[in-house]
């Protein structure tokens, strides 16, 4: 029984200049814009990075739970840890056993969506889902929310994979214990941050330290050409550190 990053979700307050920054910066392209979103309020966009997505989800319209994140983390930000699994029953009954309340639930013949409530699970929005159909557990195969060919957009140019998220929290011992006991996984502290490993990448656990409160403040990108990005994010302004630039409110560390 396995859990892997499959998607990753950031929200910001204009949708364009975001994806703008993300495609002269990391090189990837859109492959979807999921007309569905529209119900709560929102418009986005899914880029793949190798065989996991990057969503920037934006408002178009007032007081929606989307913009009341943005107004909470001060701007742009991390939003969403989207996981896939092999086995969806089993992690439904663990979660309904841990008395986690749930925002979104549903399940179709393609697709069954969890999305866990952050007031119970600590950090950010934690979502367990599965796909299924023919492929549906390969690495690169179907994922319904980035639509049906999101493969056709794979840019290999300057970025491959996200190797991790970085959930910033008062309590990184506390939240960090709490999503390894809903995913079923052993926390490492070993060398002295609290992160777990899913099967493809790490959820690291850190204090808040740059002003903003609890949330996804960045992700690890594994890149097949740092320098190109460094260039391009220099040109605009986006640079936040040392093999790091700043998109969507969220640090990326190229790895």
């Amino acid at each position: 029984m396995w859990l892997r990053i499959r998607q990753i979700a950031g929200v910001a307050e204009k949708l364009q200049p975001v994806e703008d920054d993300l495609k002269e910066i990391l090189g990837i392209e859109v492959c979807y814009r999921d007309p569905g979103v529209g119900y709560f309020g929102l418009e986005n966009a899914l880029f793949p990075i190798g065989d996991q997505l990057l969503e920037v989800v934006a408002p178009i319209q007032e007081n929606t739970a989307g913009g009341r994140y943005i107004e909470r983390r001060g701007g742009d930000s991390g939003y969403m840890v989207i996981t896939q699994c092999d086995d969806h029953p089993p992690r439904r009954a663990h979660v309904d056993e841990l008395g986690i309340r749930i925002v979104l639930d549903n399940q179709s013949s393609e697709f069954i969506n969890l999305q866990l409530h952050p007031r119970d699970t600590g950090g950010t929005f934690f979502e367990i889902d599965q796909q299924l159909g023919e492929g549906a557990l390969n690495e690169n195969g179907p994922w319904h929310p980035a639509g049906p060919d999101w493969q056709r957009a794979k840019q290999l140019g300057r970025v491959k994979g996200i190797a991790a998220a970085e959930i910033q929290c008062d309590d990184p011992a506390s939240v960090s214990q709490r999503w390894a006991e809903i995913a079923q996984l052993p926390l490492d502290t070993s060398d002295g941050i609290s992160q777990i490993c899913f099967e493809n990448a790490v959820v690291r656990f850190v204090a808040c330290t740059d002003g903003r409160p609890e949330g996804l403040g960045g992700i690890d990108i594994e890149t097949t050409n740092k320098t190109a990005i460094l260039d391009a994010a220099a040109a605009r302004g986006k640079i936040s550190g040392e093999d790091q630039v700043y998109l969507c409110g969220m640090r990326m560390n190229l790895v």
